[in-house]
């Protein structure tokens, strides 16, 4: 393994694949086959969703699944790593009976796929998200005795902490995607963060989104995201009830799905922005490119919930940049390391209702500005947030790490 001038075979650990909201994954998984590594994808959980991305879809023959009978297995096939593991996790996780209880399931599903691993043989094992998968990829990597690593991203921080420490200390290749992240995690996990971990940006596919910031929709405002505390759709559709109080005439669609759906077409309708917003649902990834390029604004204003969760950079703000829709977003966890305020875009303060209504009504009104700011923040996407780059840092921590083993 020391001479290998770069990985041959990387395994990729995830709670879910396919997932529509995680985009950022197949994109990185894409360039990592394009630059000539085979990934292979372990998912946490059988297939539930019914919208299917094609970009996925072209993976599917790279995933393995959950099978059913072999959980019971599981804890004979490497005995000593799962002990370690119970006792690891019952350890941090006993005063939270749910999270230690997905734990295990998640860790016997990972497990009773140690022949599949076995025979794959990668020569580093790599997980998105620092709860569920991370314990997984740790486990096998332990039992096959590989490198593994890790990238952090936003509630697996902060409003979860499942062996944060002992990950970020133990993993060969741990990265998050902000430095807000690594700051944070100085603080509140271990301080070994700011000397360990890599900032490694989740990217967008830039041949797929085009610069253009022409023949737009004057009055279309657009939004995408998952339907979830964190995102802040209540507080946009507050203040685009303001908005429609000034008199100012716009329509404004939200692309996502998730929980809080019913409750933010009950806030639409007493608002009563019946006619004006529109839920959308989940799309398909070329008709959320098409919303792109027609509205004369993104927004996302992010914020941070009781329980600490918040976002971390959002990929909907760089795909808006990178086709040249005016982005206005919050001064939430790692977005002002994306946006500039004034330069790349508009970012006000989070749950700040009037100021992201006045906001929304200068974005509509200023054409001249919004040219100036969508060039910058093209250049910007261009310059650190191109997914391909990206892949090519975490390639080279991959390479480094397994040269080591």
């Amino acid at each position: 393994m020391n001479t290998a001038v770069r990985p041959r075979r990387l395994l990729y650990v995830v709670s879910l694949f396919p997932c529509w909201s995680e985009t950022f994954i197949v994109r990185e998984i894409d360039a990592l086959i394009d630059a000539g590594v085979d990934v292979r994808i372990l998912s946490l959980k059988p297939v539930s969703e019914a919208l299917l991305q094609p970009d996925a879809a072209r993976l599917l023959d790279r995933v393995r699944h959950p099978a059913s009978g072999r959980r019971r297995r599981a804890a004979f096939a490497a005995p000593a790593v799962t002990a370690m593991m119970l006792l690891r996790l019952t350890l941090a996780l006993w005063r939270r009976p749910q999270a230690l209880a997905k734990s295990l399931v998640a860790l016997l599903r990972g497990l009773a796929q140690i022949d599949w691993v076995r025979e794959f043989d990668p020569d580093l094992i790599h997980a998105h998200w620092a709860t569920y998968p991370s314990t997984v990829a740790w486990a096998l990597a332990q039992a096959l005795h590989k490198p593994f690593g890790f990238t952090c991203h936003a509630h697996d921080i902060f409003s979860e902490d499942q062996l944060l420490r002992e990950k970020i200390e133990h993993a060969a290749v741990p990265v998050t995607i902000s430095r807000f992240n690594v700051d944070w995690l100085a603080v509140h996990a271990t301080p070994a963060a700011r000397r360990r971990l890599r900032i490694v940006h989740c990217g967008v596919a830039l041949a797929e989104l085009p610069y253009r910031p022409d023949g737009r929709d004057a009055d279309l405002v657009l939004a995408v995201g998952r339907l979830d505390p964190i995102k802040g759709f209540d507080v946009l559709i507050d203040a685009l009830a303001l908005l429609a109080r000034s008199g100012r005439p716009f329509r404004c669609r939200l692309i996502g799905e998730g929980p809080q759906r019913a409750a933010l077409q009950a806030r639409i309708a007493r608002n009563g922005l019946q006619d004006t917003v529109t839920l959308c649902g989940a799309q398909p990834q070329a008709q959320v490119r098409e919303a792109l390029y027609a509205a004369s604004v993104f927004v996302l204003p992010s914020v941070v919930c009781a329980d600490g969760n918040r976002d971390g950079i959002p990929l909907g703000l760089m795909e808006a940049m990178a086709a040249g829709t005016p982005v206005l977003s919050t001064t939430v966890s790692g977005i002002p390391e994306l946006i500039v305020d004034g330069e790349h875009g508009v970012l006000v303060a989070p749950r700040d209702t009037a100021a992201l209504a006045e906001a929304l009504g200068r974005a509509l009104d200023a054409p001249e500005e919004n040219a100036r700011r969508t060039q910058a923040a093209r250049a910007r996407i261009e310059r650190d947030f191109d997914a391909r780059r990206e892949a090519d840092k975490l390639l080279a921590l991959f390479t480094e790490a397994c040269r080591a083993a």
